[in-house]
C-alpha cells in the first residue's frame, strides 16, 4: 500500500540538501503517539520505504516534486496517512514544502520493475559496509543477497518461510552512468553521523511472478529491496506492459 505526496517549494535550494534523513524523520515525527511510535527505536526490518523526491533537480519557488511511501503493512499506512492528511505544509530539517495533494493506493505487482530509488547491498563480511560494482564486481553475489534479503524480510513479516524458487529477478538492466559506472552515492545521516552509502539503480528488473508468489512480490514492491529500506533505499515501481 503506497501515499503518494505532490510538494511545492517556495524557495530555491540544491537538491543536495534535502536528505534522505529529513524525510525519514518527518515519517516518525508524524507516528509519535500512534502504535508505531516506538517503530523507530525497534531492531530488525522496518518494513516501509520510499521514494527519491521526483522530478529530479534543484528546488525553486513553485515547482511541485512528488514522494511516494510504501509499505506492506496496512496499518502503517492508514495510520500515517490520517497523520498527514490535516498538514498543509511539512518540514524536511531547515526546509518545509506545501502539500499540494495526498492519496493513498495500491498497486499489483507484475513481472517487470524499476527502481525509485538506490538499491543497497552490505558487502561480504571484511570488504566494507556496502557492497560496490566498482570495487567487488560480482554480480552473482548481488543477486543472492538481495534475494536473500528479501526472504528474510517476507518471512520476517508473514511468520511463515517462503521458498523462493530461483534468483529474485531474471533479468535486470542497470542504469550506467556517463563515466560507465554503475555505483551511485547518496549522502545520509546514519545515527548522527554522515556517510556516503553506494547503491545502484535499475531501468529493468524482471521477475516470473506466478500465482504462487504474486503476494511475495507485491510485499518486497512495497518493503522494498536490498537494505537500508527505512532510509528510503531499494524502492521499486512495477512496469505497466506498454499496447503495441
Amino acid at each position: 500500500m503506497r501515499i503518494k505526496l505532490d510538494l511545492r517549494s517556495e524557495e530555491s535550494f540544491p537538491e543536495w540538501a534535502f536528505g534522505k534523513h529529513a524525510i525519514q524523520a518527518m515519517i516518525y515525527t508524524h507516528l509519535d503517539s500512534t502504535e508505531y511510535g516506538k517503530l523507530h527505536d525497534s531492531r530488525g526490518f522496518k518494513f516501509f520505504t520510499f521514494s527519491d523526491l521526483y522530478p529530479s533537480g534543484h528546488f525553486r519557488p513553485g515547482t511541485v516534486k512528488s514522494l511516494i511511501i510504501s509499505s506492506p503493512d496496512e496499518g502503517f499506512i492508514e495510520t500515517l496517512y490520517e497523520k498527514l492528511l490535516p498538514d498543509e505544509r511539512l518540514y524536511f530539517g531547515e526546509h518545509s514544502l506545501e502539500v499540494v495533494s495526498i492519496k493513498k493506493f495500491r498497486l499489483r505487482p507484475g513481472r517487470a520493475f524499476i527502481t525509485g530509488s538506490p538499491v543497497v547491498v552490505a558487502a561480504r563480511p571484511g570488504a566494507g559496509r556496502f557492497f560496490t560494482f566498482h570495487h567487488d564486481g560480482s554480480l552473482d553475489y548481488f543477486i543472492s543477497a538481495i534475494t536473500r534479503n528479501a526472504v528474510e524480510k517476507y518471512s520476517s513479516f508473514t511468520g511463515e518461510y517462503f521458498g523462493l524458487d530461483g534468483p529474485l529477478f531474471t533479468r535486470m538492466v542497470p542504469r550506467v552512468r556517463k563515466d560507465g559506472w554503475v555505483d551511485v552515492y547518496v549522502r545520509v545521516n546514519i545515527r548522527g553521523r554522515y556517510f556516503d552509502v553506494p547503491g545502484s539503480t535499475w531501468k529493468l528488473l524482471e521477475a516470473e511472478v506466478t500465482p504462487d508468489n504474486r503476494d511475495f512480490y507485491a510485499f518486497i514492491m512495497d518493503a522494498g529491496v536490498g537494505i537500508l529500506n527505512s532510509l528510503g533505499f531499494g524502492f521499486i515501481n512495477p512496469i505497466r506492459p506498454t499496447r503495441g
